[in-house]
């Protein structure tokens, strides 16, 4: 069965050209979501990937349409030849054979998406830790809010101090106690 995935990244963008471009391909079934594709937990996508059988053949208008991310594209792509489903991009003119029918070719370019996606994975991790860097140095960035009050915290303390269970005083001041202990360890290393 030839199956076609559209995404459009929002209620205002209109998928017509790409399903006319899917029908000229003749699929027979169609999901399409109409949300952002910065993850893999879009509904239609589930129900696809859910749908899809060995021997189908799964049509994608691009690369960006069925993952933002080259990881997820990778990781996908992967798990829908392994399962032995062809995967067809039109625009980039790329198809990744099912199993063991995958081309040299299309390794390659499995391969070298693999490559790209770490390396894309690495680069933001960097431009991330320079940032956070640059915005500590400026005093912007102090990290994320405490989620516990020091007034809830000294709670906990003085029931402990009164003989309470950590665990206990926590679960009374709806404080988990990993929270109770990172902030004590905290509190410990500032004194």
């Amino acid at each position: 069965m030839r199956i076609g995935y559209v995404r459009v990244s929002s209620l205002d963008q209109n998928p017509d050209r790409l399903i006319e471009d899917l029908k000229a391909q003749q699929v027979e079934k169609i999901f399409m979501d109409k949300i952002s594709g910065k993850n893999t937990d879009r509904p239609e996508l589930q129900k696809m990937l859910s749908f899809i059988r060995e021997g189908d053949v799964l049509i994608v208008h691009s690369l960006d349409r069925l993952a933002r991310n080259l990881a997820d594209l990778l990781t996908m792509v992967q798990e829908l030849t392994g399962r032995g489903v062809s995967v067809i991009f039109m625009n980039e003119h790329l198809s990744f054979e099912a199993g063991a029918d995958a081309s040299p070719t299309s390794k390659l370019m499995l391969s070298m998406i693999g490559t790209f996606a770490e390396f894309e994975r690495s680069t933001i991790k960097r431009r991330q830790q320079e940032g956070i860097a640059l915005a500590k140095e400026r005093g912007v960035y102090t990290g994320r809010k405490r989620s516990v009050s020091d007034e809830t915290l000294q709670k906990v303390k003085d029931m402990v101090q009164q003989g309470i269970p950590l665990a206990k005083a926590a679960a009374l001041n709806h404080v988990s106690r990993s929270t109770v202990y990172r902030y004590l360890k905290i509190q410990t290393e500032e004194e």
